[in-house]
């Protein structure tokens, strides 16, 4: 408990600290929001609105420990501001529908990647010499070399645009109407779903599977793995609650952070798919100088990164009994 608590203090510094960086880089820019939402409506904004909209985005006057204070009070109440290039929509309403999109085939895909990856490992470690180690490893450890962006490219040309197999972007078919309830439109999400997904678990696999081996090997040498041996314990229960669970440790961290990361969304393959995830809303936001949407989609994959890294340490407790002794 105390190592949980030790933990999660360092946590909230770290927190602290990138809100903090959240607030002051838009601040150290050229320029500011309001000016630029004022210049793309040229002229058809009231100028008595300025005073409101510095306000919405916490560029208030005043000396910058105040403009701070401002900002915290709106994070604390939800409000992330307003984003410009879809103004007056919210930015939490901008980045939920891209954060929907993005877990449902980012954060599938990751799940998918690591949980054959790790069984992968666990069997070519346990059989070296075997299938698992002598065909499935090589080839998806060259998969895992390509950059993901351009094997999306590469699916994309020979299965969608030759083939006609697949769509060649976005998430679901234009004339559909979206409803959820729908098994048209379920099936329209799927099948759009297909390849970008396939391109993150091909290029994913190999260095889960590769790390899972390797700390199996390392793990299989070790002393009471021969106890468990000696025992008389049968090869199901030795592989996995004796070696692949203390080998799984290192990989929890990766894991950790790739869930982290999976709400920034895979922002290439968006691109190259047209997928309407976080990864393409942060180009778009970029693209356009939506400060508020940067801002709110940075703070969340911030936060996301450091609730990840904490349930990975709550992960550490629960599966190795030293780090409670800590």
């Amino acid at each position: 408990m105390r190592f949980i608590l030790r933990r999660l203090g360092f946590y909230l510094i770290a927190l602290l600290v990138s809100v903090t960086l959240n607030f002051m880089i838009p601040r150290l820019m050229s320029g500011d929001p309001v000016q630029l939402m004022f210049a793309r409506f040229q002229g058809r904004m009231d100028p008595r609105a300025i005073e409101s909209l510095y306000e919405t985005f916490g560029f208030v006057q005043g000396p910058l420990h105040e403009q701070y204070f401002t900002y915290l009070s709106h994070l604390l109440q939800g409000d992330l501001g307003v984003s410009i290039a879809n103004f007056p929509i919210p930015v939490t309403e901008v980045i939920a529908v891209g954060l929907g999109w993005t877990l449902r085939l980012v954060g599938l895909a990751t799940v998918i990647a690591f949980s054959a990856g790790i069984f992968l490992g666990i069997r070519a470690a346990w059989r070296r010499g075997r299938f698992a180690d002598s065909v499935i490893l090589p080839i998806t450890g060259l998969l895992s070399a390509f950059p993901y962006f351009w094997l999306a490219m590469l699916v994309l040309y020979f299965f969608a645009l030759g083939l006609g197999w697949f769509p060649l972007g976005h998430a679901y078919s234009l004339d559909i109407h979206q409803d959820w309830s729908s098994p048209e439109y379920l099936s329209s999400v799927l099948h759009h779903m297909i390849l970008p997904a396939t391109t993150i678990v091909l290029t994913a696999i190999g260095g889960w599977m590769l790390g899972m081996r390797n700390n199996m090997i390392s793990v299989l040498s070790e002393d009471y793995i021969t106890m468990a041996q000696a025992k008389g314990l049968s090869d199901r229960r030795v592989m996995y609650t004796y070696a692949a669970r203390n080998a799984i440790l290192p990989s929890l961290t990766g894991f950790a952070m790739s869930l982290g990361f999976v709400l920034g969304g895979a922002l290439l393959t968006e691109i190259v798919f047209s997928y309407p995830g976080v990864g393409y809303t942060l180009l778009t936001a970029v693209n356009t100088r939506d400060y508020p949407l940067m801002q709110g989609v940075f703070l969340m994959i911030t936060v996301a990164v450091l609730v990840a890294n904490l349930l990975a340490d709550t992960m550490y407790v629960l599966l190795d009994p030293r780090v409670r002794a800590a």
